[in-house]
């Protein structure tokens, strides 16, 4: 496994959560490391990313909520999820996308997804 997420679970609106996401130390030249969502009946999309200039963009959804932080000892990105609301369920990812120096071949890595619920 590359990418190991966890951290998901059922709370109540108002409450908070924090993801991590581990990376494989296979994974190298890392660009950028992303969170995702996926709610029921809608497409992916973007929640958040970071990258390796610690350079950070957020939803406009999350903005203010959400905050994406890595570390970099651990291989790991984390999103910190605050004042969730029932809207915030979904699944979420992360990803990592990585580009060779060399050839400039970009590898696009996921996890396996954590589901998080927000109860009203």
């Amino acid at each position: 496994v590359q990418l190991q997420a966890s951290g998901g679970g059922l709370v109540q609106a108002g409450d908070s959560l924090r993801l991590s996401c581990t990376t494989s130390k296979s994974i190298i030249n890392i660009k950028t490391m992303s969170w995702y969502r996926q709610a029921p009946g809608k497409q992916r999309e973007l929640v958040a990313d970071i990258s390796t200039r610690d350079i950070t963009n957020h939803a406009d959804s999350v903005k203010g909520r959400f905050t994406i932080f890595g570390d970099k000892a651990k291989n790991t990105v984390y999103l910190q999820m605050n004042t969730l609301k029932p809207e915030d369920t979904a699944v979420y990812y992360c990803y990592v996308g990585s580009i060779d120096p060399w050839s400039g071949r970009k590898s696009d890595y996921w996890g396996q997804g954590t589901l998080v619920t927000v109860s009203s």
